[in-house]
């Protein structure tokens, strides 16, 4: 899924029917500029009503805000460290179960991420003592 939140237009370049398509110019085929390139956690801190005016004649509307916010947070828990996403994902539980579900995955990503991050910023020497403490020591020393 990566960064992916819907599917859709992933299909559409996949699909037999469409491999002879020609690219429209009609604008209702567009992206729309609400949608397109949109920060992960503008797009996941969309109330309901914002939600519903934001994809109003869009299929995207039919997985209801829930579904959205849903894949917005495994986009997220798929996305590189950021304290700012921490931040967020922690601050949104209580939703609902299904949702507090995949916040709980993405927020053990993102701090698993966070180590990993932490580690990679250390002096060799410093991340050799922490493989040899990890490790343990060797037992003629």
């Amino acid at each position: 899924m990566g960064n992916r939140i819907y599917g859709c237009d992933d299909c559409q370049l996949v699909c037999p029917w469409n491999r002879e398509s020609d690219i429209t110019d009609e604008s209702d085929f567009h992206g729309r500029p609400q949608l397109v390139d949109q920060p992960l956690i503008d797009l996941f801190s969309w109330t309901e009503n914002e939600f519903l005016k934001k994809t109003e004649g869009s299929p995207i509307r039919r997985i209801g805000h829930e579904k959205w916010r849903r894949n917005i947070a495994v986009a997220l828990g798929n996305a590189p460290y950021d304290p700012t996403i921490l931040d967020l994902l922690t601050d949104s539980k209580g939703t609902s179960a299904m949702l507090d579900e995949h916040i709980d995955w993405a927020i053990e990503q993102q701090r698993s991420k966070r180590k990993e991050a932490s580690v990679n910023v250390l002096p060799p020497s410093t991340k050799r003592l922490i493989r040899i403490v990890e490790k343990g020591l060797p037992r003629d020393a």
